[in-house]
């Protein structure tokens, strides 16, 4: 998947992410955190800026609610 670093990445956006990749690799939430953790953002969290990090736990956090 190709980045933009220019653009901001939503909440949703990471939200169906996550989904993705806990469906695909059959994982719970946190394993799906650490693999894009260390494969999304390389294991630097603000890779893609303060807001797409900000983002991205607001992601987590709202699908931990939904489960």
């Amino acid at each position: 998947m190709i980045v933009n670093h220019a653009s901001t990445l939503s909440v949703e956006y990471f939200i169906q992410y996550l989904e993705l990749v806990m469906k695909s690799r059959q994982i719970p939430l946190k394993e799906a955190e650490q693999y894009m953790s260390e494969q999304f953002f390389k294991g630097n969290p603000q890779l893609y800026g303060e807001s797409t990090a900000s983002h991205f736990k607001e992601a987590i956090n709202r699908t931990e609610m939904k489960s």
